[in-house]
């Protein structure tokens, strides 16, 4: 019997984008989502989500994401008005990259923003936080100021 290998989640996705965590999760052992049950995949198993609904709201679980080390993927069509997220990136430290949702209104063309962009997105999991990109299909990241 093969002995699986722990995973310790890297990238964590928001409620916002629930079914598009759902099919990447299924193939990535270093995602999880809000309510993520675990389990095996491949060789790597992943513990269960921190995070146990996708009820949790926005100041609970982003510090509790934030101290993990994780990058948050999420959309937020309004994030560069949203007072509140951006505090609570930068009090917390937290890394996160927005869908642009002009490019993101549905799994699918979620998934089309992640995947032609993940190279980006997977070399921010190890930057140090706080910071919030936006991220489109065809554009550049693009930084929010978290400024107060």
């Amino acid at each position: 019997m093969t002995q699986l290998k722990a995973v310790t989640p890297r990238f964590y996705f928001d409620a916002d984008v629930l079914g598009l965590a759902k099919l990447v999760s299924r193939e990535r052992a270093d995602c999880t989502y809000p309510g993520d049950p675990g389990g095996q995949i491949k060789k790597r198993l992943r513990p269960a989500c921190i995070i146990t609904t996708p009820a949790t709201r926005d100041p609970v679980w982003i510090p509790a994401v934030a101290a993990q080390g994780w990058l948050i993927i999420t959309r937020d069509k309004a994030i560069q008005g949203n007072r509140a997220e951006i505090n609570a990136v930068r009090d917390n430290g937290a890394k996160m990259v927005n869908l642009a949702s002009i490019d993101a209104t549905n799994t699918w063309a979620q998934l089309e923003v992640l995947m032609t962009r993940w190279r980006e997105i997977d070399r921010l999991a190890d930057q140090p936080g706080p910071f919030i990109y936006v991220v489109s299909r065809t554009g550049k990241l693009r930084a929010v100021d978290l400024a107060p």
